[in-house]
């Protein structure tokens, strides 16, 4: 068994759905799935249920989680321990910052990187939150900014935003409106990001268009916000940002494009900080940690 065995075997028991595994690991679905196949002839044990629908841990998937993700953890934290072991000074750090991030939170993130100058040096990397948030597993960063949710149990989270959305329309359908109605929307198609490049978060907004009597789609697979507010911008579509003026993505906003908020429809999009539990409680992380609590230490709403 090697280790790449289980890094396949835990992104595809978190994902459950061989897809979405691959994209987040960067491989194709077919030899992901031989991989699987590998690791259960090895173990003598089926560890997923699949069928063309879904995919399901077995009893020995369930039992397997736990294990897999403790040895990837002790994996992970040896060039963090290495470091720690060998090192002398002061540290190099790396902080995730994900696209569009609030500048009242950038803002704090510069704050921590100054109060903390003498003990490391931080520099920000940034990312989609899917890829911050395995930075974070793998140890490659030590802290990062990403929005939920967060399903690694190995990561410990501290509240840092609550910001409000809304949808964004074409203007012109809706000049003179300062709100909008869900259902008014059923028309339009709704946007798919890109899965690299959106919050998970989006992914559950999704299905609850679906839901809600909203079916059109239109999927993009490689572009930005630019992108989609040109889509919406031709009067097509429409997809959510973020309701509050100072946030960044309203600079990707078009001429025939504009945000309202719901009526019927309310949803909140948290930004939190995330750092490895292990690295945080008597580790090499433990004062980054504790000015970051202090830092972060009352959580925005806007």
């Amino acid at each position: 068994m090697e280790i790449f065995h289980l890094r396949y075997f835990v992104a595809v028991a978190e994902e459950l759905n061989f897809s979405a595994a691959a994209r987040r690991l960067h491989m194709a679905t077919s030899p992901l799935s031989q991989r699987i196949k590998d690791l259960e002839h090895e173990l003598d044990h089926r560890l997923f249920d699949r069928d063309t629908h879904s995919v399901t841990l077995t009893r020995a998937g369930e039992a397997l989680l736990p294990i897999a993700r403790d040895v990837l953890e002790q994996i992970n934290s040896v060039p963090w321990r290495l470091r720690e072991a060998t090192s002398s000074g002061r540290g190099t750090m790396f902080v995730g910052i994900p696209l569009g991030v609030h500048p009242r939170v950038r803002d704090l993130a510069d704050t921590l990187r100054e109060r903390v100058c003498e003990r490391y040096e931080l520099m920000c990397w940034p990312g989609s939150s899917r890829a911050l948030i395995t930075g974070v597993s793998e140890g490659r960063l030590a802290l990062a900014l990403v929005r939920l949710p967060v399903g690694d149990p190995a990561l410990e989270l501290l509240p840092v935003m609550t910001e409000r959305l809304g949808a964004v329309v074409p203007a012109d359908r809706f000049a003179g409106r300062d709100c909008v109605a869900l259902a008014e929307l059923a028309d339009l198609s709704f946007i798919v990001a890109p899965k690299e490049g959106r919050p998970a978060y989006f992914d559950e907004l999704d299905r609850e268009m679906f839901e809600r009597g909203v079916r059109k789609r239109i999927d993009l697979t490689d572009t930005d916000y630019s992108g989609i507010a040109e889509i919406v911008s031709s009067g097509m579509a429409f997809y959510f940002s973020l309701l509050n003026p100072e946030s960044p993505l309203h600079g990707y906003a078009r001429k025939n494009t504009r945000v309202l908020p719901f009526t019927d429809f309310e949803r909140r999009l948290e930004t939190v900080l995330i750092w490895r539990r292990d690295r945080g409680r008597d580790g090499d992380l433990d004062e980054l940690v504790a000015m970051a609590r202090k830092v972060f230490a009352e959580p925005l709403h806007v």
